[in-house]
C-alpha cells in the first residue's frame, strides 16, 4: 500500500490548497462589497491594469488579427471560399483570441507585478504592520486589485477586439485585394451581439482570476527573495492555466448545444 502514499499525499495537498484559495477568494470578495471602499487605490489599480497594459494588448491583438486573416485566406483559397475570411476574423477575435490573448498578456504583466509587490510586503512584514494599524490587508491590498481586474479587462478586450479586426481588415484589403466596403459589410453582417458579450464575460472572469492569483500567491509567499520569486512564477502559471480552463467552461456555457 505504500505505493499509494505519494498519490494520497499529493491529493490531500491539492485539496488543502484549493480550500485555502477558496477561503481567500470568499474573504476578498466580501471586502469588495463592504465599506469602507478606497476609491484612490481602486483608481490607481485601474490605471495600472488598464491604461498601462493597453500597448501590449493592442500589439498582440493587431498582429493576431493580421496572421488570422493570412492563414484563413490560405486555407479557404483551397475551397474557393475566400469570402469567409471576414467572418472568421471577427468571430475568432471576439469569441476567443481577444479575451484569451489579453488575459494571458495581462497575467504575465500584472499578475507577476501583484505577486511581487504583495510578496515583498509580506516578507518585509509590511502586511503585519497594516494589521497592527487596524487596516485589513484584504480590504486595502486585495479588494482594489480584484475590482480593477474585474472592470478593466473587459475594456481592454473590447479595444483589443477592435484593433484585431482592424488588423485583419488591413491585411485583407491592402495585401489580399478584398473590397473594403464588402469586407466591412460582411464583418457587420455575421457578427452577433452574443459573440461580443461572451468575449466580455470571459474577460471579466479572466481579470478576476489574474488579480486573485497574483494577490493570493503574493499574500502567502514565504522565505525572503526566493519565496517572492516562487510566488511570482506560481501566480503567472496558475493564472494562465485557470484562464484556459475557464475559457472552455464559459464557451461550453454559451455555445454548447
Amino acid at each position: 500500500m505504500n505505493i499509494f502514499q505519494p498519490i494520497g499525499k499529493a491529493f490531500l495537498g491539492f485539496l488543502g490548497a484549493a480550500g485555502r484559495l477558496t477561503l481567500f477568494a470568499v474573504i476578498s470578495v466580501s471586502h469588495c462589497v463592504r465599506p469602507p471602499i478606497y476609491p484612490r487605490l481602486i483608481g490607481r489599480q485601474m490605471i495600472e491594469i488598464g491604461y498601462y497594459s493597453l500597448p501590449v494588448v493592442g500589439l498582440t491583438t493587431l498582429f493576431s488579427g493580421m496572421v488570422l486573416a493570412l492563414q484563413s485566406y490560405t486555407g479557404f483559397a483551397r475551397f474557393s471560399a475566400e469570402s469567409a475570411v471576414p467572418n472568421v476574423v471577427v468571430l475568432s477575435m471576439t469569441r476567443e483570441l481577444g479575451p484569451v490573448l489579453a488575459g494571458l498578456m495581462v497575467a504575465g504583466r500584472i499578475g507577476a507585478a501583484m505577486a511581487a509587490e504583495i510578496g515583498t510586503m509580506r516578507v518585509t512584514e509590511q502586511i503585519d504592520a497594516l494589521t497592527t494599524l487596524s487596516t485589513n490587508p484584504h480590504k486595502y491590498l486585495v479588494a482594489p486589485r480584484l475590482i480593477a481586474g474585474l472592470t478593466m479587462l473587459p475594456l481592454l478586450v473590447l479595444v483589443g477586439d477592435i484593433i484585431g479586426v482592424f488588423g485583419g481588415y488591413l491585411i485583407s484589403v491592402y495585401k489580399l485585394g478584398f473590397n473594403p466596403a464588402i469586407y466591412i459589410k460582411n464583418t457587420w453582417q455575421y457578427m452577433e451581439s452574443l459573440d461580443v458579450v461572451s468575449g466580455l464575460v470571459k474577460a471579466a472572469v479572466f481579470g478576476f482570476i489574474v488579480a486573485l492569483m497574483g494577490c493570493y500567491h503574493g499574500y502567502h509567499s514565504r522565505g525572503g527573495a526566493q519565496g517572492v520569486g516562487a510566488a511570482t512564477t506560481n501566480a503567472v502559471v496558475s493564472a494562465s492555466i485557470l484562464i484556459l480552463i475557464s475559457n472552455y467552461l464559459i464557451t461550453e456555457m454559451f455555445f454548447a448545444k
